[in-house]
């Protein structure tokens, strides 16, 4: 089942570096010396996608340069651009057009996501895994992850990132949540099996009893809040057995109603009844039926 990622928008390589991109600063590189960014969140997909891209390529070559960063071995690390050069390997290129920009490793970590973040489409998955990069990236040169300042005031870390992508920062902190699942859940989320909300409740458990909740899921094809939130309750979670678990979440299934009323139409009835008979007279005639179904089958008057 082909995963449908979320649309953002589309940043340039000028918006990725603050300024304009002239052709004096790009420089030909042979693909053969580009490696992929370290823990590099984003897929590369063989789709549709893809293949237009590649066809593109063929046709007009390609036409936004990536970024790399130089290494001391005289080889780059790819910054922005790792479609595009799988796209060109696929077209038969050996060079690709690039930027070449030295970069801390900080620095590449919070380039690579922001110009990955600007893709048409995007998953969940990769979505967290990036803005944990960056945060982490964040933190690590010096920035408080948990407060910063603007010409408005005080901000969180959280917050500004967000605002950077067109999300709220609270949805920052869970999207980062996600990394906390096991990675079957996890493409459970990308496949729209699982919502947000709840994927946001399972990553507060034990990776142990994730796995059995993913098998659970997989079994019986449906998972409920009220099953997760009976998980969450348990004061000593060690103790569950995947069985307990099992018993623990069917349980907490909701019940269904057991009181209700039962009505027959006019025409139905008509069919079994004289059409002088009056409302009473059909209902102290259909009690006597039941009481003689009733009888029947319980001959020792036993009720459900």
């Amino acid at each position: 089942m082909a995963v449908k990622r979320e649309k953002v928008h589309f940043a340039s390589v000028e918006e990725l570096l603050g300024a304009p991109v002239d052709k004096d600063m790009t420089s030909e590189i042979r693909i053969d010396q580009i490696y992929p960014f370290e823990n590099h969140p984003f897929k590369v997909l063989d789709d549709e996608s893809m293949n237009e891209l590649v066809e593109s390529i063929r046709s007009n070559g390609v036409l936004v340069p990536v970024l790399v960063r130089p290494d001391d071995e005289g080889t780059y690390e790819m910054i922005s651009g790792h479609r595009r050069m799988h796209a060109a390997k696929l077209a038969g290129l050996t060079t690709i057009p690039a930027i070449i920009k030295p970069m801390t490793n900080d620095e590449a970590t919070i380039a690579m996501v922001d110009a990955n973040m600007q893709r048409e489409e995007i998953l969940p998955s990769e979505r967290a895994f990036s803005l944990k990069m960056k945060m982490e990236a964040l933190k690590r040169q010096g920035t408080r992850t948990d407060l910063t300042s603007d010409q408005n005031g005080p901000k969180l870390a959280s917050d500004l990132i967000g605002k950077e992508i067109g999300i709220s920062g609270t949805q920052v902190k869970r999207f980062i949540r996600l990394t906390e699942l096991i990675p079957d859940l996890l493409e459970y989320v990308d496949m729209k099996k699982i919502t947000l909300s709840l994927a946001v409740e399972i990553s507060f458990i034990d990776k142990t009893i994730q796995a059995w909740i993913y098998e659970y899921l997989k079994d019986n094809g449906f998972l409920k809040k009220e099953q997760i939130e009976a998980v969450r309750s348990v004061s000593n979670p060690s103790s569950l057995t995947q069985y307990s678990l099992i018993q623990l979440m069917n349980e907490a299934l909701p019940k269904p109603k057991q009181k209700g009323s039962i009505t027959f139409s006019e025409t139905k009835l008509r069919k079994y009844f004289p059409l002088h008979y009056t409302r009473h007279q059909r209902e102290e005639i259909m009690l006597q039926l039941l009481e003689e179904w009733s009888k029947q089958n319980n001959p020792r008057g036993e009720m459900q």
